[in-house]
């Protein structure tokens, strides 16, 4: 499989900026992980990036660029904004396809794959008249991975640590579209647990106060230390589960109790 993997915007277009982000950064770094994992667990698969690096290229080259390389499939990746109040996650396929065509049932499982791991409200799946879906001749899919100016998008755009699940979705994803077959040695990208984040804090003590509200709850909760961005933090963790539906029966159990929380498959 041949992809041609385009982190959006860069060099003298920054793209949507926001919370002290720009989008081009964001983008590139994605991509990159996305290429890294393809790359180390997979076997013929080749990987061609429109850039990498912080560089200016135009739509066209990048079109072009895919289609004389006889690309099987165009990835692009982005990052949304609107007004601050938007946020999630969404992709785009051009508006021209039916919903039977190859590149939407391309759309429905990179769609399902990136939306297991990446935490944010799921958008749906969407059709426009984007220059790269437009002028690509492989089928082709542009992501946006959440709005760089809302603020709890934006947390998670800036953590290493989800930059990698959204990558690993994407591979996910892309594995099974094309059939992937992986290296002998690589690791079983599916996880053991979905583990159920009950919030995250700076100071410990904040972290023991939830703790100790759980407790009284009947809801096994412990701390987890984790680093961010050079920062410590703390995790509380309320249960890790085999089956995705019980921890989001945990999730439910928490929002019954005006606690947001999320799921984590690290």
């Amino acid at each position: 499989m041949k992809l041609y993997l385009d982190p959006g915007h860069g060099g003298s277009d920054p793209g949507a900026v926001g919370n002290g982000l720009q989008e081009k950064t964001i983008n590139l770094d994605i991509a990159i992980r996305i290429r890294d994992l393809l790359l180390s667990n997979y076997n013929n698969v080749s990987v061609k990036m429109s850039r990498t690096s912080d560089s200016t290229k135009s739509l066209s080259q990048r079109t072009n660029e895919a289609n004389n390389w006889n690309a099987d499939y165009f990835l692009s990746i982005h990052c949304n904004s609107f007004n601050g109040s938007a946020y999630g996650y969404e992709d785009f396929i051009h508006n021209s396809l039916s919903d039977q065509s190859t590149t939407a049932r391309y759309q429905n499982i990179i769609h399902e794959e990136v939306s297991k791991v990446n935490q944010l409200r799921n958008r749906g799946k969407k059709k426009a008249n984007f220059h790269v879906l437009r002028e690509s001749h492989m089928p082709a899919l542009l992501t946006e991975n959440g709005f760089i100016d809302h603020s709890g998008d934006a947390a998670k755009l800036r953590d290493p640590s989800w930059r990698q699940r959204v990558a690993q979705g994407h591979v996910n994803g892309l594995a099974r579209a094309f059939q992937l077959q992986p290296k002998d040695d690589a690791p079983d990208p599916s996880p053991n647990f979905f583990k159920v984040i009950a919030g995250s804090f700076k100071q410990r003590i904040n972290a023991e106060e939830r703790v100790d509200l759980l407790t009284d709850e009947d809801m096994e909760a412990i701390i987890v230390p984790v680093t961010i961005s050079g920062q410590q933090w703390y995790r509380v963790q309320s249960g890790a589960f085999r089956d995705r539906d019980n921890a989001n029966a945990r999730i439910n159990q928490l929002q019954d109790l005006g606690i947001e929380a999320f799921i984590i498959t690290e």
